[in-house]
């Protein structure tokens, strides 16, 4: 049963998601090799926003929330599984904040 707790959790791991990936996106133009980094910082770029837009989604409690945390989730997953391809910390921490809020998402929208 999904509780306003709930809600409460996802919405912050969203936006730790947007700040890892904006995070990311920062770092990654301070790179030698930055055009080596496009892919990430694009991929990142998407994350971030979506994730800002899924929490506000779920704070305002949405009719459109659950399906747009599928998409959400799908987005997540692309940035994690780019970011995991770097051994930058910054990649690696991004990584792991797009992984957490694709699981949450998916729970979430699956509690419907």
């Amino acid at each position: 049963m999904e509780t306003r707790q709930n809600h409460q959790q996802h919405i912050q791991i969203c936006f730790d998601c947007a700040a890892a990936c904006e995070h990311c996106i920062t770092a990654c133009l301070q790179e030698d090799h930055v055009m080596m980094m496009r892919d990430c910082i694009r991929l990142c770029r998407d994350c971030a926003d979506f994730c800002k837009l899924c929490g506000s989604l779920t704070a305002r409690d949405s009719e459109f929330m659950r399906q747009f945390m599928v998409l959400c989730a799908d987005v997540c997953d692309a940035c994690a599984d780019e970011c995991s391809k770097h051994d930058h910390d910054h990649c690696q921490a991004c990584a792991e904040a797009c992984r957490r809020c694709a699981d949450d998402c998916r729970r979430l929208s699956a509690n419907a």
